[in-house]
C-alpha cells in the first residue's frame, strides 16, 4: 500500500478540492433558476397589456400562466428520472437551450393560443433544467453545511428574481411592450449556457427505467384538475367540461398510483414517502405555492384593472413584498446551516399566513399603505420556507435519489401554483364580484400557509 502521494496526485487533488468548494457551480446555477423565478415574475405584470393586445379574457390569461405550470409540474419527476439516467448536466443544458428558444416564440406570439403553446413549450424546458440543477448543486458541494448556504444562497438569487420581476416587468411593458418581458430570456439563458458548460460537474448515471403508464397518467391528471379549475368560473360546476375534467383528475390520479406500485421502473418510487419529512415537506412545498402564485396572479390584476395602477406602477406596489424574499431567503440559509430546516419552515409559514389574511382590506378606493405590512409579511414568509422546505426534502432523499426527488418537490410546487391561479383566478372570474372574489381568496390562500403550517409540526423532523 502506498503511503505518500505523488505530485501529480496532490495538485489534482487539491483543484479536485477547488472545484468542489468553487462557487462556480453555484453561478451557473442560479443564473438558469434566476431566469426561470423571473419569467414567471414579469409575466403576472404584463397580463393586463397582454389582454388588450391579444384580446384575451380572464379565462385566456389563467391559461396563459398555467399553462407553463401544467406541462412543468406534469413532466417535472420524468425529467428527474431522466436527469439521473442521462447525466444531469446535459439534461440541463437541454432544458435551458429549450426555454430560451420558446421564449422567443412566445414574444412573437400573434394570438393567445400561439402564446398558450409556446408556454407550454417553455414549461417543458423549465423541467428540464430545474430538477437537474438541484441534482447538480447536490453533486458539487458535498458538505451538508456547504450545501445548506448554496441552497440558501439559491433561495436568495430566486428572492431576487421576485423581487426585481415586477419592477423589471413593469418598465420594460410600459416602455416597449409585453412582448420584451420574453425577449428578456434570450441573454440571461444564453449567459447560463456559457457558465454551465465552464462549470457544472458531471455526475454518474443510474439507470432508473422509464414509466410511460406513469406519466401520461400524471398528465391527464394534472390537465383534468386545471381545466376544470380555471372552466368553472365562467362555465359553472355543472358544465359537462368542468365535470368531464373533474372525472378525468380522478380516474388519472388512481392510476398513477396503482401504476407507481406496479411497474419495475416507477417514476416517483412510493418508498421515497417512507419518509415523513420527505412527504411533509413536498406537501408544504404544494401549498405554499397554491398560496403565493395565487395571491400573486389576484394582486396584479386588482392593482391594475380595480385601482388602475400603470404596469411599471403595479410593478412598484408589489415591490415590498418580493423585496422581502430577497432579506428572507437570505436568513432561512443561514439559520438552516445551524438549526436545520423545521424552525425557518414554521415561522415562514405562520408569517406568511397571517399577511396573506390581512390582504383582506383591500378594496377599489383603500389607501395602498393599508396593504404593505401583508405584502411585506407574505413576501418574507414564502421566502424563509421555500430554501428550507427543498433543504428537508433532498436531506430526506437517498443520494442516489436526488433527481427524482427534486423532480417531485418541484412538481408539488408547480401542481401549488397551477391550483392557486386557477382557484384563486376563478373566484374574480366576474368583474361585478371581483373583490368579493379577491378576499375570499385572500382567506384561502393565509388558510394553506397555517395548514402547512400545523403539516410541519407535526410531520418535518428537526435535523
Amino acid at each position: 500500500m502506498r503511503k505518500h502521494r505523488t505530485k501529480e496526485e496532490t495538485i489534482k487533488a487539491s483543484a479536485h478540492l477547488e472545484e468542489r468548494s468553487s462557487p462556480g457551480p453555484l453561478a451557473a446555477i442560479c443564473v438558469g433558476y434566476f431566469m426561470v423565478i423571473l419569467d414567471t415574475m414579469v409575466v403576472s405584470v404584463a397580463l393586463p397589456d397582454l389582454s388588450r393586445s391579444l384580446h384575451a379574457g380572464t379565462t385566456e390569461l389563467q391559461w396563459i400562466v398555467d399553462a407553463y405550470s401544467l406541462v412543468f409540474a406534469a413532466l417535472l419527476l420524468s425529467t428527474g428520472a431522466l436527469g439521473d439516467r442521462r447525466g444531469s448536466k446535459s439534461i440541463y443544458q437541454t432544458g435551458m437551450a429549450i426555454f430560451i428558444l420558446s421564449s422567443l416564440a412566445s414574444g412573437f406570439a400573434p394570438t393567445a393560443a400561439f402564446l398558450v403553446i409556446a408556454r407550454c413549450i417553455q414549461g417543458a424546458g423549465a423541467a428540464l433544467a430545474v430538477p437537474s440543477s438541484l441534482s447538480l448543486l447536490q453533486a458539487a458541494y458535498p458538505d451538508t453545511a456547504t450545501r445548506r448556504k448554496a441552497f440558501g444562497i439559491w433561495g436568495a438569487v430566486a428572492g431576487i428574481a421576485a423581487g426585481a420581476g415586477p419592477i423589471v416587468g413593469g418598465a420594460l411593458v410600459s416602455g416597449l411592450g409585453w412582448r420584451s418581458v420574453f425577449f428578456l430570456n434570450v441573454p440571461i439563458g444564453a449567459l447560463g449556457l456559457i457558465l454551465a458548460a465552464r462549470w457544472l460537474p458531471s455526475t454518474p448515471r443510474r439507470d432508473h427505467g422509464l414509466d410511460p403508464t406513469g406519466q401520461i397518467a400524471m398528465v391527464i391528471c394534472l390537465a383534468g384538475l386545471t381545466i376544470a379549475l380555471i372552466e368553472m368560473g365562467s362555465l359553472g360546476l355543472d358544465s359537462p367540461l368542468v365535470a368531464g375534467s373533474l372525472t378525468a383528475f380522478v380516474l388519472g390520479g388512481v392510476t398513477f398510483v396503482i401504476a407507481e406500485y406496479r411497474v419495475g421502473n416507477p417514476m416517483l418510487p412510493m418508498s421515497l414517502f417512507a419518509s415523513t419529512t420527505f412527504s411533509s415537506a413536498n406537501i408544504v412545498g404544494l401549498l405554499i405555492n397554491l398560496g403565493f402564485y395565487g395571491e400573486l396572479f389576484v394582486m396584479s390584476l386588482y392593482l391594475q384593472q380595480i385601482r388602475g395602477f400603470t404596469p411599471l406602477l403595479a410593478g412598484a406596489a408589489l415591490t415590498p413584498e418580493l423585496a422581502m424574499a430577497v432579506i428572507g431567503s437570505t436568513i432561512s440559509g443561514r439559520v438552516m446551516a445551524r438549526l436545520g430546516p423545521r424552525i425557518p419552515m414554521l415561522f415562514g409559514l405562520g408569517l406568511g399566513g397571517a399577511g396573506l389574511t390581512s390582504l383582506i382590506v383591500a378594496s377599489a378606493h383603500s389607501p395602498y399603505q393599508l396593504l404593505i405590512p401583508g405584502l411585506m409579511a407574505t413576501g418574507l414568509g414564502m421566502s424563509l420556507v421555500m430554501p428550507a422546505a427543498t433543504a428537508a426534502v433532498m436531506e430526506a432523499a437517498p443520494p442516489e435519489r436526488s433527481g427524482l426527488a427534486s423532480g417531485a418537490l418541484n412538481a408539488a410546487r408547480q401542481v401549488g401554483g397551477v391550483i392557486g391561479v386557477a382557484l384563486l383566478g376563478s373566484f374574480i372570474a366576474n368583474r361585478a364580484t371581483f373583490l368579493v372574489g379577491l378576499r375570499a381568496g385572500m382567506l384561502v390562500a393565509g388558510g394553506v400557509f397555517l395548514l402547512a403550517a400545523a403539516v410541519t409540526v407535526v410531520f418535518v423532523e428537526q435535523t
